[in-house]
Order: C-alpha cells, then structure tokens, then sequence
C-alpha cells in the first residue's frame, strides 16, 4: 500500500508543478494555448498507471480530477462554467471516461484471447457480442479488469462493438462516450 501511496503522491506532485509552471510562466490564456500545454505536458503525469489505480483508490482518481478540472479552468472565457461544461467545451472527456476508454479499448483488441467469457443467447438487446460477469466471493475480485470491463462493454450499442477495425472501434467509442453524462 505505501508503494501505490508513494507513487500516486509523486504523479500528483508532478501534475501539480507542472499545472503551477504554466500559470506563472505563461500569460497567455487562450484556449489553443493551455489545452496544448495540459494535453502535452499535464496529462501523461494525470494518466500514468491510472488502469491499475481505476478502482481500487478512489481518493487518487478525485484528487487527479481535481487537477484536470483547475488546468481547464485557467483557460480564458471557460473559468465560469462547470467542470463537465467546460470539459464539453474543450471536446475533453474526464480522467475517469478516459480510463473507461483505456479499457474498453484493450477489450475489443483481447476480442477471443480467452480473458472473456461470451453469453449465448439469441435474445439479446444492443450489441451482438455480450460478456459475461464471472462470479468472485472476495470484494478484491470485482475490481479485476475482466470484471470492471464487463457492465461498460454489455451496455454499448451494437455499431460500437461490430466495428471492423481498431480504429472504426475507437472512433465510434468516443461518440458513444461523448453521450454518457
């Protein structure tokens, strides 16, 4: 625990100098200015090892939101709107529909790697290509990414998931996550 502890302060930290760097250094606060900045030089720190952070610390996740939501409000123009307003705005997703998107993604391409089980039925609503939820006796089993993965995958619509291409997939995701509240 103290090694996770350790190393999600050190992201934070990092994300912190870096989002206090641009505010003193940079006077410009146009919208082209800081999302180059946050998407070149904060977001990697926000990101980095947050797949295997996703559940398990959500302290972590709230604390790394936080820090998104201050860099976004330093743009000019956006500072009184809300936090999922101005991530609309900016054609952002939050952190933690960027993890989801993580996910997702590394699902469609372990597609028949044996990490899933597929439901049989033919009465099936939404997508053809439904998952099945393995069943786990400890809570540390229902954060597994087999697990966490499932629920998210099963409610996306058929054209996201009978996508030819990791590409075709990964662009009809983002406008399927971009109507998710």
């Amino acid at each position: 625990m103290k090694s996770w502890t350790r190393a999600s302060n050190m992201c934070l930290q990092k994300a912190n100098h870096i989002l206090g760097c641009i505010k003193r250094s940079v006077a410009s606060r146009s919208r082209e200015m800081t999302l180059s900045l946050y998407s070149d030089l904060m977001r990697p720190h926000l990101e980095y090892r947050v797949q295997l952070w996703n559940s398990q610390h959500r302290k972590v996740i709230d604390l790394l939101e936080q820090v998104q939501q201050r860099a976004t409000k330093m743009i000019r123009g956006l500072e009184h709107l809300s936090c999922e307003d101005r991530l609309r705005q900016l054609e952002l997703f939050s952190l933690e529909k960027r993890r989801l998107q993580g996910d997702l993604i590394v699902a469609y391409r372990r597609d028949g790697e044996g990490l899933f089980f597929r439901k049989c039925s033919d009465r099936m609503r939404g997508n053809s290509f439904k998952l099945k939820e393995g069943g786990f006796r400890l809570d540390i089993g229902k954060k597994f990414f087999t697990v966490r993965v499932v629920r998210h995958w099963n409610k996306l619509p058929r054209e996201v998931v009978d996508a030819p291409s990791l590409e075709g997939f990964k662009t009809r995701l983002d406008g399927a996550l971009s109507n998710l509240v």
